[in-house]
């Protein structure tokens, strides 16, 4: 590797990375399917200006309410009498992702509903967010609270959790501070570093909490460098990563795509290529004359694309956006390890997703909540990811909903633009979406439960006459038409290793289980009471009292924090302060994590006794219900008034256990 952290120009074509023996990496390339009929994957690439093209109809077109397509004959899914019906997709709210999922369906051989369905979807394809209060069936391509969860804010406090318990293992991401509470903090912390060693010339990258696309982020070389007009938006300040490694003395990003299949269990898949983002201008360490120069410094794309150095390119390998297997390729060129690197990002993206996934279980329970009608969910993420000199991965953001437009704006004349496919990003992002539909195919469950049944009919003999040798199986082979999966699963196959990282969210299912009320997200003082009298954590040291002190004090801070009013109570961010701070009075002695640790197992073994005793009560009562029905159909004449004392217990102790079991 260069001194400059540079990369030389010249490259073979890209080939992916070998995966490491005994580490989380991507598989060696594999061999391309059958080409797709160009009827099937062919794409109209005409021209427009910005703006037109047709559009849907105003108003929503959920299921329920939009309206049928001129001339289509609504409920013929199958087509013909004995074709397999094919898989429906609403694309009503498909917004920027509409031409890229177009694509795929067409490619799928699946049928899409641009304006809605009045019957129920098998597939609902949202641009920006889950809401939507129609649908009771089916999948949604978003989770509820994911938008929330991956704002600068929140996804800085869920990855500071897990640095403060796992230091070591969640080093990827910049030390951050959250303004405007954490402003004095921020000054004070820096002073203290700046007086212990005076060579220290930081530079800090501030992101605005709701920002997007580049917008209002800033670089400043002290704190009193933050914009304080109309006082101080709540805003993330970072580290900013001064010795970035460079390809062509320009500094760049990687955009990697991540699919989160589902939360419970956990499931998670990552493409095997992904885009690099180039500024440009060739960079140079933050100085104050070039501190202001976001073409030098920033990456996002849609900032760049308004330089007069940006480079549209139809070449993988060249261009302000590349594929990320060109940038492994150069990498491997120069004897980089690309294996280990490749390892190193899938630790960085399963570590993060662990981070999010107990808060996101508060949402999906709240907007879902079990025994309710309502859809399964999964999620497209986009990691930006910025990659040292010395090759460490760090993570910059998380977005929740990631560009999958597939062609870029060319400005004509001032203000007229024009639409120009962009092959790099259809290279990408299609297989991305056409995957990821694969993925959850409804009907493959179907596929998979018939030949299961016509395997358990088909006799023993004729079994081993249809035994096909593993290098003949079909099963695994690609659909026909279509290519292998670029999307590899990560988790839960390298579960074990990441196993010991999900503390926090054995804490939020304790959470979850003391909510009480179906629907809300915020645990009120009874709930945290009955916390902490099951789990049996009060005693001659830590009263009532106290526990209700705790309670008020924590609630009251997490709440100046503008935390969401709508609801009144503890969030799970104040529960888990609240429960460090149980586990650090219990177990003293211990490092944090496993303090955490240990009171988790604590309250998880006394709530088993818990449960267990109450099954054994509700067993008890059954049986004691099924004996006076029985003496009763027996002609054994029990009358219900010649014993009223113990038919009163009986119904009372089956009404009790009914009840607590309804509320726990």
């Amino acid at each position: 590797m260069e001194a400059a952290g540079d990369l030389p120009q010249g490259c073979a074509p890209a080939r992916e990375a070998e995966e490491p023996p005994g580490a989380p990496a991507l598989p060696a390339e594999e061999p391309p399917g059958q080409e797709v009929p160009p009827a099937e994957a062919g794409r109209e690439r005409g021209r427009g200006r910005r703006g037109a093209g047709p559009q849907g109809p105003p108003g929503r077109g959920a299921r329920g309410r939009g309206r049928r397509a001129p001339g289509r004959r609504g409920g013929d899914d199958g087509g013909r009498a004995g074709r397999r019906p094919r898989v429906t997709v609403d694309s009503s709210k498909a917004k920027t992702s509409l031409e890229a999922l177009k694509i795929s369906l067409r490619q799928l051989r699946w049928r899409e509903f641009p304006f809605g369905r009045r019957l129920p979807c098998d597939i609902y394809w949202h641009g920006v967010s889950f809401h939507d209060n129609d649908i009771f069936s089916g999948q949604v391509n978003k989770f509820p609270g994911m938008t929330e969860m991956v704002r600068k804010i929140t996804l800085s406090r869920a990855v500071r959790t897990m640095q403060d318990l796992f230091p070591l293992e969640y080093n990827f991401y910049p030390r951050s501070w959250i303004l405007p509470e954490e402003f004095p903090l921020f000054v004070d912390e820096v002073r203290m570093m700046k007086d212990s060693d005076p060579s220290w010339k930081p530079t800090f990258i501030v992101k605005p909490d709701g920002g997007c696309q580049g917008d209002g982020i800033y670089l400043i070389k002290d704190p009193s460098d933050i914009r304080l007009t109309g006082g101080i938006r709540p805003a993330v300040v970072q580290e900013y990563i001064c010795k970035p490694l460079l390809v062509d003395k320009l500094k760049f990003d990687i955009r990697l795509y991540v699919l989160l299949k589902s939360l419970e269990p956990l499931e998670i898949y990552i493409a095997k290529d992904g885009l690099s983002r180039f500024c440009t201008e060739p960079y140079q360490e933050p100085t104050l004359k070039n501190l202001h120069q976001v073409f030098m410094h920033l990456t996002n794309y849609s900032l760049n694309i308004h330089s007069g150095n940006f480079v549209h390119s139809d070449n993988a390998n060249t261009g302000s956006k590349r594929t990320f297997s060109s940038i492994l390729c150069r990498l491997s060129s120069r004897g980089a390890d690309v294996k280990k690197l490749w390892s190193d990002i899938i630790s960085l993206v399963i570590k993060t997703i662990i981070a999010l996934t107990p808060e996101l279980k508060v949402y999906y329970q709240s907007d879902i909540p079990a025994g309710k009608p309502g859809p399964t969910c999964f999620q497209i993420l986009g990691f930006d990811i910025l990659l040292m000199k010395n090759l460490k991965p760090m993570l910059l953001e998380v977005n929740a909903n990631p560009s999958m437009r597939i062609e870029h704006e060319q400005e004509l004349s001032p203000g007229v633009f024009e639409n120009v496919p962009s092959p790099v990003d259809e290279e990408v992002k299609v297989a991305v979406i056409r995957d990821t539909l694969r993925l959850v195919d409804p009907q493959k469950k179907k596929r998979k439960d018939i030949q299961c049944q016509a395997l358990e009919q088909v006799s023993e003999a004729k079994e081993e006459a249809l035994e096909v040798p593993p290098e003949q199986d079909t099963s695994r082979a690609p659909e026909p038409g279509l290519p292998s999966l670029c999307l590899k699963q990560v988790f839960p196959k390298y579960a074990k290793q990441f196993s010991h990282l999900q503390l926090v969210d054995r804490v939020a299912a304790l959470f979850i289980r003391f909510l009480g009320v179906r629907g809300t997200t915020k645990l009120g003082p009874t709930g945290f009471r009955t916390f902490i009298r099951h789990c049996k954590l009060s005693n001659s040291n830590f009263s009532m009292a106290s526990v209700d002190i705790l309670y008020i004090d924590i609630t009251r801070r997490w709440n100046s924090m503008g935390i969401d009013h709508k609801e009144s109570g503890m969030c799970l961010q104040a529960f888990v302060e609240a429960f460090f701070c149980l586990a650090q009075k219990k177990y003293k002695s211990l490092p944090l994590h496993e303090q955490v640790g240990s009171l988790v197992g604590f309250c998880e073994y006394h709530l088993a006794a818990l449960d267990e005793k109450r099954q054994v009560c509700g067993r008890g009562a059954a049986e004691r219900r099924a004996a006076v029905g029985a003496g009763q159909t027996d002609g054994l004449h029990l009358a219900p008034a010649a014993h009223p004392p113990l038919l009163s217990r009986t119904a009372v102790a089956t009404k009790l256990t009914d009840g607590r079991s309804h509320r726990y």
